[in-house]
């Protein structure tokens, strides 16, 4: 069965609370009259069970079932790091050679 829960990438504005914090999810759409660019921000708190993200990271938070009265999103990978940093991706499956392969 697949996964096919909703999964969205924000910007970490607060993370002052244990094990929880606040991602503002930037949603751009063009005006359907006028044709300007309007930006909506929505933001949801989300799970954080090791308690280590911090405030500006990009994270990764797929939806879960509820786990408080707010709180509907679990942190599934963070993206980058406050200072800039990019957070290395697990390797997709590719075929890597093995000892006993010879590639010509």
């Amino acid at each position: 069965m697949a996964n096919n829960r909703r999964r969205l990438v924000g910007r970490v504005v607060s993370d002052k609370m244990q094990k929880t914090v606040t991602v503002a999810i930037e949603r751009r759409t063009t005006h359907p009259k006028y044709g300007k660019v309007i930006k909506f921000t929505k933001k949801v708190m989300a799970h954080d069970e090791t308690d280590s993200v911090k405030t500006g990271s990009v994270v990764r938070i797929v939806e879960s079932r509820p786990l408080s009265k707010s709180k509907r999103w679990v942190v599934e990978e963070v993206i980058q790091t406050p200072d800039g940093v990019l957070v290395a991706r697990p390797a997709t499956t590719t075929a890597a050679p093995t000892e006993g392969s010879v590639e010509q």
